[in-house]
């Protein structure tokens, strides 16, 4: 009967994985192909989009699964929070996959006008689904996009960290998911350039596969012609520990810190009894 029950929970937090990530993904990719194939927005409502996908994700798969939705997310709390290492693996695929299914959508709704504007389904709107080194324009490396890839995603794991820990001061009235989807926002805005702020394996490879199948021949490769897939998977995986870190270093390890250790002006614990 346990095993039962237990088997039965996993499946219900990947399913909410799946689902979580998915939502993120159409909301990401579909602004995207509205904005590179469509003309219609720009990079701002590239960002607020993804910000807004990501915070309506976490509403939907938080309450089940923790809404991860992101393997770089749930690597970082199996080393620092105690996540059980023996459910990285099914996580992570339950992500991908949300993310490869959103992403088939996001290719099958824009049909007509990707093969209006890139008709051989090219470099040119492969941005739509994966990211570029330099978003496919600007001179950057693939080293240069790795090193954004592990700046960035070591900003995400290191607030979300922040925002999540009950010992700190995270935002109450179920606040969290929309201050998570700011911080998209605000990545988005500030480490865009470089490497287009995948920060997300699942959201970098589940579209990238997707736009393969259905007819980018290059989708593995960069503007270069260099295989590239391989960034948006490492780079992520290393920030997210990095920033994990980072937070367990300066802030984490230093708390609770109880009523009479506060000088003024500073935010008291919070009260565990409420």
């Amino acid at each position: 009967m346990a095993e039962h029950t237990s088997r039965r929970r996993l499946v219900g937090e990947l399913s909410a994985e799946f689902l979580g990530t998915m939502i993120l993904i159409l909301f990401g990719c579909g602004v995207v192909a509205q904005v590179v194939a469509a003309g219609l927005g720009d990079h701002d409502s590239i960002a607020w989009a993804w910000g807004f996908g990501v915070m309506l994700g976490v509403y939907v798969a938080a309450r089940i699964s923790g809404a991860h939705l992101n393997p770089a997310v749930t690597v970082a709390l199996a080393c620092f929070a105690g996540f059980s290492w023996k459910k990285v693996l099914p996580y992570a695929l339950a992500q991908t996959a949300g993310a490869f299914v959103a992403a088939l959508l996001v290719r099958w709704n824009y049909t007509e006008v990707l093969a209006k504007v890139d008709p051989g389904h090219t470099i040119k709107t492969q941005g739509v689904f994966s990211t570029l080194p330099g978003n496919g324009s600007l001179p950057v490396s693939e080293l240069g996009a790795l090193r954004d890839q592990i700046i960035g995603t070591a900003i995400l794991v290191l607030v979300i960290f922040a925002i999540t820990d009950l010992l700190s001061t995270p935002p109450g009235a179920n606040m969290a998911p929309l201050i998570i989807g700011l911080l998209v926002v605000a990545i988005g805005m500030a480490w865009g350039a470089d490497a287009g702020y995948a920060i997300n394996p699942a959201r970098d490879l589940g579209p990238r596969l997707a736009s393969y199948i259905t007819g980018y021949g290059t989708a593995w490769r960069d503007q270069y012609g260099n295989l590239y897939f391989w960034v948006p998977i490492v780079g992520p995986l290393i920030g997210g520990v990095v920033g994990a870190a980072l937070y367990r270093f300066f802030i984490s390890r230093y708390l609770p810190i109880t009523p009479d250790e506060l000088e003024p002006g500073r935010v008291p614990e919070p009260d565990a009894t409420k």
